[in-house]
């Protein structure tokens, strides 16, 4: 698809939901259309580098990685407590040097890609049920994306089936979740340390099941992981390829200030390869499973466990402030699939709303964070391995830290602007990258 049939087809998608709303009465209508297009700029300044490997980030200035996503959010109620949500999506471009060499990525929005051409798939595709419990209350939910306007039951068992990203799900921090509207970096939009199963846009497809009461929830899945490392070819066998997580979720209220702690505890099962096996095979030139690593060789055999732990919070302080926090770990035995590759992470931040300067939908945010990865993980890639995201042919290792800063300016009801700041600190574990890496953002996010 050239630019030319992209800027179409989004204008297309544009067409197609305005004239789905103008026909549409929210409060009567058993469906839901709408639309979102982001488009990220970003560039980052040159620093000191002795060596470059596969993976590195470029030591040299670059500007302009652009990338983009179109998405079409089709919803609609089939029977009471029940709907089917459709997203077919359009995304291209690239992040910074192709979205490698650092391990918290610096644009959410983009996928390590060979073509950065726009390419247009199915994002999501999934049925929905809600199964009342008891003698329960209901809450009217107003139209959303991905979400119809229903009278929902309080107490309930939701079943989710079909694909989707499993994010949508677990670990959905208030104030540090969506790279379209808030934090950019990919250890900010997520728990960096849980290698969630995903394909290479970042959906996978399988079944989830929550018990959700008022003020707690529990949720379980079981869904498949991809084939290779970090592509779009996904698998899902019981016997030998799948991933499970369960959370569980508790709410609560502090002088009216909303706050909620997750715990999630993930175990996945793959093709993965064991970090010890890949430094023998980088002392043989072992080819095949050195590229098993890159995601650009198929491994026959299973056995590629990783069990792993995470933990979020949020506090509202006020109607205009919030914090929130993260901590991740993972056994760090066997190679980085899915997500990136961090096997321990802490982050923390705030989230300020505009009203004190009278720009109440305005939002501002600051963050830290601290990526690290397990013995076995270091010492493959200071045996010159490379994953599917890092590697610089050698290592000098120190953690990785990550400082963003954001400010969201709305500027219509559909159009939000944003400026970004991301500074990086030994990216990708590497401390011979001896200058930190300044890096810099601009996002349009049009959401209908």
């Amino acid at each position: 698809m050239n630019r030319y049939h992209f800027l179409a087809f989004v204008l297309s998608l544009y067409t197609q939901v305005i004239c789905a709303q103008k026909n549409t009465d929210s409060s009567k209508s058993n469906s839901s259309n709408h639309f979102q297009l982001t488009v990220i700029s970003q560039s980052h300044s040159g620093f000191d580098a002795p060596y470059q490997g596969r993976n590195s980030l470029a030591d040299s200035t670059e500007t302009g990685a652009t990338s983009i996503t179109a998405t079409l959010f089709f919803g609609k109620k089939l029977w009471k407590n029940a709907s089917f949500y459709f997203n077919p999506e359009l995304a291209g471009g690239s992040g910074l040097s192709y979205s490698v060499g650092v391990a918290g990525a610096l644009n959410g929005e983009t996928y390590r890609v060979g073509n950065p051409e726009p390419r247009v798939s199915v994002a999501r595709a999934y049925f929905q049920q809600n199964i009342p419990l008891g003698n329960t209350s209901y809450e009217d939910v107003e139209d959303d994306a991905n979400q119809v306007k229903v009278s929902r039951p309080t107490n309930r068992i939701t079943i989710s089936l079909g694909k989707f990203a499993i994010s949508d799900f677990y670990d959905k921090n208030d104030y540090s979740h969506d790279p379209r509207s808030q934090f950019l970096n990919w250890s900010l939009m997520s728990n960096g340390a849980w290698d969630y199963p995903a394909n290479t846009k970042g959906y996978t497809f399988g079944m989830v099941i929550e018990l959700i009461k008022p003020t707690w929830a529990l949720r379980f899945s079981s869904v498949a992981v991809p084939k290779m490392a970090n592509q779009s070819g996904m698998e899902y066998s019981l016997a030998h390829v799948h991933s499970e997580s369960l959370e569980i979720e508790k709410s609560w209220a502090i002088n009216k200030h909303r706050g909620t702690a997750r715990f999630l505890i993930t175990n996945t099962c793959s093709r993965a390869p064991s970090y010890l096996d890949g430094i023998k095979a980088v002392a043989t030139n072992d080819t095949h499973l050195l590229n098993v690593f890159t995601g650009t060789e198929e491994k026959n055999s299973f056995g590629g466990n990783k069990f792993g732990l995470g933990f979020s919070a949020n506090q509202a302080l006020s109607n205009e402030i919030g914090l929130f926090a993260r901590a991740g770990w993972n056994d760090g035995k066997h190679a980085s699939w899915a997500f990136t590759e961090i096997d321990q992470t802490v982050s923390a931040g705030l989230s300020v709303k505009g009203t004190k300067w009278h720009r109440a939908e305005d939002v501002c945010g600051f963050a830290g964070v601290i990526n690290g990865i397990s013995k076995d993980h270091r010492a493959f890639l200071a045996a010159g391995g490379n994953g599917f995201i890092i590697g610089d042919g050698a290592l000098n290792y120190g953690t990785e830290k990550i400082v963003e800063t954001f400010y969201n300016i709305k500027l219509t009801h559909a159009f939000n602007l944003t400026f970004d700041y991301q500074f990086v600190s030994n990216p990708a574990y590497n401390k011979d990258r001896k200058e930190p890496v300044h890096a810099f953002g601009i996002r349009g996010h049009v959401a209908l």
